[in-house]
């Protein structure tokens, strides 16, 4: 429709330009009584079509003005002078009293009334009327004109002089019958800027040059002098009301009344007055300002007169006119209430009411017509958007604009339905003016908690409530069911009904404004409700109100139906014809859809009528299908309907996204073609047809212009629209319900993602933060369409999507939308390794390139007046968070709070206001500027996380086969080297180094899993450490330390992620877990030339200690202070370090600074806080944490022999004995035994917590103990100081009958520490009696199948328990035995297992048979499992699944085959490293045992022999009791545990025999055939050989 009516406008516009040549080149050719004809039919022919179509005239524009341009070059001086004549001839009739002859012509009149039809509009604002005036040279130098000149002296064009000079002789000696068209002509002409201002000038010279004018001489001067005496004279006519006494003698008296010429012309006069003083500010202050004239004086005299509503109206709108200037409005408001044309005050002596109320309801209603109170609403719109002032009617009634709002309301509004009307139209007119007072008095209002408070002031010696403000009044009618809302709403129906007959009415324009009105007072209502009801809330004022969009839910009273917003909702069906109310309705629709109950609602009486449901549906997608062409776009007006309709396209978009993140049914699923009835997963979507969705008209929006090399069109054109078309498509992506018919719908009938991402990156810099928030939203999708077809396995549109993203070639586009079979048996490498001429750059790294990491910073604020601190503090106040999330200063909260600062200056302060007024132009650009700062700063970590989250799904979620392994460590290489040079810029934003952090993490950390898959791989000498070589590795090393730097002193949350990657790229040049085969010999390790690993680490420390102190500082900084993660990411990196420092540069360095020590005394600190956790309930475990990688570290530092010194300077071992803690051991619980309990599902039980508190502690003291060599006894003194301090702990751990794995850990470890130190103690008493180790030996038994790793744990534990008491044995025996004869016996010269609580010799040999039992055991074991290893391929597939599900106990049966193989490997790797340990400790035990055995019977056998059956074999009792060793504390460590009564060997003999019969022939093989296996590969040569063969000997010589 727009369309055609566009064309028959151009084809009538070219109509009437070939009509007007071709009347010139006629013009010209003949003669000249034939023009004078020509010209004055053409002139009566123009304004007859005038009068039969003005619009139409109108939108003819600049032909219309040349083609009057002609008719007015021509003879004007014949046509007036018939005017003259015709005017005698008048004259004369009316002397002689006949009627004037028929016969006469009207033709100047007529062309003056066509010029001023033709100018009075100037819908283009083109000012055509310029032409007409040519200023004098005396007006050229005045000042009043100066600014409305174009240039100063150039010579205007011929016919513009022609114009000028019709226009001011048409003035001279006037004759009455043309008055009026002269006044209408210069109406027209002085419609802009520049004309006002000629016209003003050319009647302030009129009546200067006319002040002696003769009114008898038959012409009426056109001045404003004339005119406001005329008036001045009117208003001393008609105010005298009664007659005085002097003229009472007078019969005869001349009407006081004026005749209806009179009316005429004064009308004329002032809607000339009121057009000129409308456009030009300049003429409107200088006639106000005049002394003599006075015009606001005497127009608000004359309508205190007695005179028809029709001039008084008129009289209105010229005040309206001047109270577009705030200086006179201001005025102007206390005029109207001095002289109560509304009365606002009622007098008690006064008998009946007075005023605009009293006309309309008596003589307005009674005439059926209404100018008054039209002309007295446009008054009060024009004042209130002028000057409102809030104390007005001060002194004389209760302050406030209530009375006026009172009868707008009641009188005017309530009541225009009911009221008769002559004129049909004037019924909208009425309603048109009287909302838009409404709507400017709510709009310009912001609730203040005052407004809720009542306010007193004192008239007349009392105290009244002054009136509220208008805004608070309307927003308290709207807020409830009352009359005003619901005539509202009544409008609103009968509104809609009426465009839906889509037939011409009278006043339909009008309806049409007071319905935009209408809605607009709705949106307001919305818009502020929510700050309205909450400081209702806060006051104290008695007044209910409810939120308007439930009141929007009631029932209509005409219809008996819910159905308001359906009505609001049909507006939008209208959006082509009538714009403004679609942008309305869709604004009110958008509000009110934030609530989630409304959304069912609006859903259920959306589709209750089917036909309504499709007009509606129809609306939404009209709107959203409505394009302007630019083409043409040509005017302001079609410009700014474009903008309306682009608007209310953002408006429908943002309603659909704001109901999609409420739960269905909604809006959107309405509005988008999914199912309501039915689940909406089963939506099968299908291309535009009957009906058409939203969802087609969006994706619609999207493709136009993919199919080119310029992209789609909504990008570069309307930027904001598909950004939030982007984010509509996202939401239907993200959500679980809607994303399977969505995404199926994309991939299948459109194509969407592929096409759109080809496109990337986009580029748009007059629109950056649209252009990021686009791809954001598109990346966000293209990463749910990888994750679900890699989930679905569909890997053909996998692979497209990867090969678009990844390719560094050319991508050609698919004939379909499915690959081949060709296609999808390749992979992204094929595309990486050709010919590098032809290399394009990689779309995701392109993607990076458009992001610009720099932002320019507004300058500071520079303020002379206000305070710079208390600024800063306000425009904190005025921060909101917007739709989008983002926290933005209100700039027009500000500038209100910073001119009613400037206001509240009085007395001198306020002479300065200027200047002041300057300072808050200046703080408000500095706010806008960095409102776009932090606008553009979210935009860019917005698409920042999406390019990241679209790299985290590609190396995460897309299957591995489909990018080989060298080709994804090139892809995140050139990543990685990309993302760090944008970041490393010196101008780059701080404000996006977290997103960047992360995405350099989760690459890093990929990095790191790729190199190491490649490296288990056999690898090939002189290739390289990684298909990326080793300077890659450097260059990613150097870049990630040079970005910790970057970050200074802030930004730890930063330098956490860059930790971890810096964890994760050291993790490369770790050795992978290994087999440990039994292979290769003590010797060949040692001798083992430099692998790939040991190189990489020298070289990745030699760069790290390259940057020096800073980085250490840094570093060091973070482990002992910050925020929890970054301090345990910092001691793990510290960890990590000082393991592979070779120098000890590092270890210096903390030691040096201070920082070990820092880190030492924080233990104490820690203990309160650890304490804590302790508790049933704990707080966070963030200290625990903490405290294990403290704990971590300070172990790492102690394996080093001079880290352990530092340790021990730094008296690390005296804190720990300070802390508290370790004396809180909780009570074991019993169903813990073996275990097998199952543990909590996140927070460990109190056992658990203290186990992981108090094993770090004991695991420092036993790598102290071990690594300080030189200084062992000093370790072993502050050790034991530990042990003594935490006595009570320590026993409970050595006489615990637990037997979990937990307890078995403390045992082993305590163990462990006692048999380093040395210490005599109950070791041997522990284990020596009944059958403590068998115990030990067999509670695997019990351990139930699936716990396999516990299994492990409990097996290694109970063998490291028994080669500790072993290794304690041992210590005790050499540091107490200076020599042989003098041996100190730990065990009783018993060959067999003792029943009675005394340590035998029977324990050592069942420890030897038992621990060769378990070597052979573990050794068959550990060739099985090596075996398997090798043939992993082959095992069958129980066993797979057996081995992979002791890692991963839940989801085996998902993951793929290679998977299950990496599982059952790491599995096996474990295992056999367990068995190797296992074995270990094995032929320690046994090596040991054997040495211990040899001992004692050397001693038995060879020196001691018996002397007395109640002797005893050592000498006496009080050896043992003299070698007790006393120490400090609660308990007794004793070295011999014989007690005073015991059985005496009586004969060696006895002891020879049960020795050979327990150290038989088939013990010794064994112990040979494991020497054999083990030992001699461990380079410990026939150590167990020589040991049995000694004893062997002695066993022998005895028996000799």
């Amino acid at each position: 429709m727009k369309g055609m009516y566009i064309l028959l406008l151009f084809c009538g516009v070219f109509f009437f330009h070939v009509l007007t040549r071709f009347c010139v080149l006629t013009l010209l050719s003949i003669e000249r009584e034939v023009l004078k004809s020509l010209i004055v039919g053409l002139s009566s022919f123009c304004f007859v079509l005038f009068l039969k179509d003005s619009s139409f005239f109108y939108q003819l524009g600049f032909s219309s003005h040349r083609c009057n341009k002609v008719v007015v070059l021509a003879s004007v001086k014949q046509l007036r002078n018939r005017a003259d004549e015709d005017a005698r001839i008048i004259h004369m009739s009316m002397q002689m009293g006949n009627e004037p002859p028929i016969s006469l012509r009207r033709d100047l009149e007529h062309l003056m009334l066509l010029i001023g039809e033709l100018y009075k509009k100037n819908p283009f604002n083109l000012e055509l009327a310029l032409e007409y005036w040519c200023p004098s040279e005396p007006l050229q130098t005045s000042t009043i004109m100066g600014s409305y000149l174009g240039v100063a002296h150039q010579r205007p064009p011929q016919r513009q002089v022609v114009l000028s000079k019709f226009v001011r002789q048409m003035g001279d000696l006037l004759p009455p019958t043309i008055y009026i068209p002269y006044l209408k002509m210069l109406q027209g002409l002085a419609n802009g800027p520049q004309c006002a201002h000629y016209c003003f000038s050319l009647l302030k010279v009129n009546g200067s040059s006319h002040v002696e004018n003769i009114q008898g001489t038959g012409g009426s001067p056109v001045s404003w002098e004339h005119f406001f005496h005329s008036l001045m004279l009117y208003h001393e006519h008609l105010r005298k009301d009664l007659p005085s006494a002097d003229s009472v003698q007078y019969r005869h008296l001349p009407s006081r009344g004026i005749t209806q010429k009179e009316q005429d012309g004064l009308i004329a006069f002032l809607q000339l007055t009121s057009t000129i003083i409308t456009w030009s500010e300049n003429a409107r202050l200088a006639l106000c300002e005049h002394p003599q004239w006075t015009p606001v004086v005497v127009i608000l005299g004359l309508l205190q007169c007695s005179i028809p509503p029709v001039l008084k109206a008129e009289l209105l709108k010229t005040l309206a006119a001047f109270g577009k200037s705030p200086e006179i409005a201001a005025s102007l408001w206390q005029s109207l209430e001095y002289t109560q044309i509304l009365q606002t005050v009622r007098v008690p002596s006064q008998r009946q009411a007075i005023g605009i109320e009293v006309e309309l309801n008596e003589i307005e209603s009674r005439c059926e017509e209404y100018p008054l109170t039209r002309a007295f609403c446009q008054l009060i719109s024009t004042l209130v958007e002028s000057s409102f002032p809030s104390n007005l009617g001060a002194g004389l009634r209760p302050p406030g604009f209530d009375p006026y709002l009172q009868f707008l309301r009641d009188s005017v509004f309530l009541r225009f339905r009911t009221r008769a009307y002559r004129r049909a139209a004037e019924k909208w007119e009425v309603a048109e003016l009287v909302l838009e007072v409404f709507y400017k008095l709510l709009r310009d209002y912001e609730p203040q908690l005052e407004d809720f408070v009542d306010q007193f002031v004192e008239l007349q010696g009392e105290e009244i409530i002054a009136y509220k403000p208008p805004g608070f009044s309307l927003m308290y009618h709207l807020l409830n069911e009352s009359p005003m809302l619901e005539l509202a709403l009544s409008l609103l129906e009968e509104g809609v009904k009426q465009l839906d007959t889509y037939a011409p009415f009278p006043g339909k324009k009008h309806l049409e404004k007071a319905v935009q009105h209408c809605l607009a007072l709705l949106n307001l209502t919305l818009q502020k409700e929510n700050l309205f009801m909450d400081l209702l809330r806060e006051s104290q004022l008695a007044l209910i109100v409810s939120p308007l969009e439930q009141l929007l839910q009631g029932i209509n009273p005409r219809t008996k139906k819910a159905d308001n917003v359906v009505n609001i909702a049909r507006y939008l069906y209208h959006g082509n014809t009538n714009p403004e109310l679609a942008f309305e309705s869709a604004k009110i629709l958008c509000c009110i859809s934030c609530n989630s109950n409304i959304q069912i609602k609006l859903v259920g009486d959306f589709t209750h009528d089917q036909s309504v449901s499709q007009k509606l549906m129809a609306g939404f997608v009209e709107c959203l299908d409505s394009e302007d062409t630019e083409e043409f776009v040509r005017s302001e007006l079609e410009k700014k309907l474009a903008g309306i309709r682009h608007e209310t396209r953002i408006h429908i978009l943002n309603l659909l996204i704001t109901s999609l993140e409420r739960n269905p049914p909604n809006l959107a699923l309405y509005l988008l073609g999914f199912e309501l009835k039915k689940p909406v997963s089963t939506t099968n979507l299908q291309d535009p047809g009957c009906p058409r969705t939203c969802l087609h008209a969006i994706l619609n929006i999207l493709e136009k212009g993919t199919e080119g090399r310029t992209g789609p069109v909504a990008v570069r054109e309307s930027p904001q629209l598909a950004e939030l078309c982007y984010q509509v498509i996202y939401q239907l992506c993200a959500c679980s319900d809607t994303s399977g018919p969505t995404m199926r719908y994309l991939r299948t009938s459109q194509d969407f993602l592929f096409s759109q991402l080809q496109h990337l990156p986009f580029s748009n810099k007059e629109y950056e933060m649209s252009m990021l928030n686009q791809m954001s939203w598109l990346m966000k999708t293209a990463s749910i369409e990888l994750r679900v077809t890699s989930l679905n396995r569909q890997r053909s549109h996998t692979q497209r999507l990867l090969h678009l993203l990844l390719d560094d070639m050319p991508v050609k586009p698919y004939s379909d939308g499915e690959g081949g079979i060709e296609d999808e048996n390749r992979s992204v490498s094929g595309f990486l390794h050709f010919d590098t001429a032809t290399k394009v750059r990689r779309k995701i790294l392109s993607i990076l390139d458009s992001i610009d990491f720099s932002q320019e910073i507004p300058e500071p604020l520079q303020l002379d007046f206000f305070d710079r601190a208390q600024i800063e503090q306000v425009i904190a106040n005025c921060e909101h968070k917007n739709l989008r999330g983002q926290t933005v200063c209100n700039v027009k909260l500000l500038h209100r709070v910073l001119v009613a600062e400037v206001n509240a200056l009085q007395g001198m302060a306020a002479i300065g206001q200027r200047p002041l007024l300057m300072e808050v132009s200046t703080i408000l650009q500095y706010v806008v500027g960095r409102n776009k700062l932090l606008q553009c700063l979210h935009a860019k970590r917005h698409v920042l996380e999406s390019w990241r989250q679209l790299v985290e799904i590609i190396l995460t979620a897309c299957p591995q086969d489909l990018i080989q392994a060298e080709d994804r460590q090139l892809i995140i290489r050139d990543i990685l080297q990309d993302v760090h040079d944008k970041i490393l810029d010196d101008e780059a934003a701080q404000e996006l180094m977290p997103v960047v952090a992360g995405a350099v993490f989760t690459l890093t950390a990929h990095l790191s899993q790729a190199v190491r898959t490649e490296q288990k791989q056999p690898l090939n000498p002189g290739v390289g450490f990684a298909s990326i070589g080793d300077s890659s590795l450097h260059i990613i090393l150097k870049k990630l330390l040079d970005f910790i730097l970057k970050t200074g002193g802030g930004f730890q949350r930063v330098r956490t992620h860059l930790y971890g990657s810096l964890l994760y790229y050291l993790q490369i040049a770790q050795r992978p877990d290994e087999p440990d085969t039994l292979e290769k010999t003590m010797w060949e390790r040692l001798t083992a030339p430099e692998d790939v690993f040991s190189k990489l680490q020298r070289e990745n420390i030699a760069i790290i200690e390259s940057y020096g102190a800073a980085l250490m500082e840094v570093v060091c900084r973070d482990a002992c202070d910050g925020h929890e993660i970054g301090r345990m990411l910092a001691l793990a990196l510290l960890d990590r370090i000082v393991s592979v420092d070779k120098q000890q540069q590092w270890l210096l360095y903390l030691s040096n600074s201070g920082y070990l020590k820092v880190l030492v005394d924080s233990l104490v600190e820690d203990d309160h806080t650890l304490q804590s956790l302790l508790t049933p309930q704990p707080p966070l475990l963030k200290a625990l944490y903490t405290y294990e990688s403290k704990m971590a570290f300070l172990t790492r530092v102690a394996k080093i022999q001079q880290g352990a010194l530092e340790l021990l300077r730094s008296g690390v071992i005296v804190r720990l004995a300070q802390c508290q803690v370790y004396d809180m051991r909780p009570e074991m619980d019993p169903q813990g035994m073996f275990g097998m309990r199952d543990p909590p599902v996140f927070i460990p039980a109190p056992v658990d917590r203290y186990r992981q508190i108090l094993l770090p502690a004991l695991r420092l003291c036993q790598v102290i103990l071990t690594s300080s060599t030189a200084q062992h006894l000093q370790a072993a003194g502050q050790v034991l100081q530990f042990l003594i301090s935490h006595s009570d702990t320590i026993q409970a751990i050595l006489r615990c009958q637990d037997v979990s794995a937990g307890s078995l850990q403390e045992l082993a470890l305590l163990t462990g520490i006692i048999s380093k130190a040395a210490l005599p103690g109950e070791l041997i008493i522990r284990f020596g009696g009944s059958d403590r180790l068998r115990q030990f030996k067999f509670q695997d038994d019990n351990v139930e199948g699936d716990r396999v790793s516990k299994k492990d744990e409990l097996e290694l534990a109970m063998q490291q328990i028994c080669a500790n008491v072993m290794e304690y044995c041992q210590s005790l025996m050499l540091q107490s035995s200076p020599t042989f004869q003098h041996a100190v016996c730990l065990f009783t010269p018993t060959p067999v297992i003792p029943y009675w609580r005394l340590p035998g010799l029977g324990i050592i040999v069942y420890l030897l048979k038992q621990s060769a039992n378990d070597f052979f055991s573990y050794y068959d074991s550990h060739r099985r499992s090596v075996n398997k290893l090798q043939n992993v391929e082959q095992l069958p597939p129980d066993e797979i699944k057996e081995l992979c599900q002791s890692v991963m106990p839940v989801g085996v049966e998902k993951i793929s085959t290679a998977q299950k193989y990496v599982l059952a490997r790491r599995r096996l790797v474990k295992l056999i490293n367990n068995r190797a340990k296992l074995l270990s400790l094995c032929s320690f035990i046994i090596e040991t045992c054997l040495f211990i055995l040899w001992r004692h019977l050397e001693y038995y056998l060879l020196h001691c022999t018996p002397t007395d059956s109640q002797d005893s074999l050592f000498a006496s009792r009080t050896l043992f009791k003299s070698r007790r060793l006393q120490v400090k504390g609660s308990f007794q460590l004793i070295l011999c545990f014989f007690p005073q009564r015991h059985p005496l060997l009586t004969d060696s003999c006895i002891l020879q025999a049960d020795a050979i019969n327990a150290f038989g022939e088939s013990l010794q093989k064994k112990l040979l055939d494991i020497e054999g296996l083990y030992s001699k590969v461990r380079s410990r040569y026939s150590f167990i050989q020589a040991l049995v063969r000694r004893i062997r000997g002695l066993l022998r010589i005895s028996r000799n």
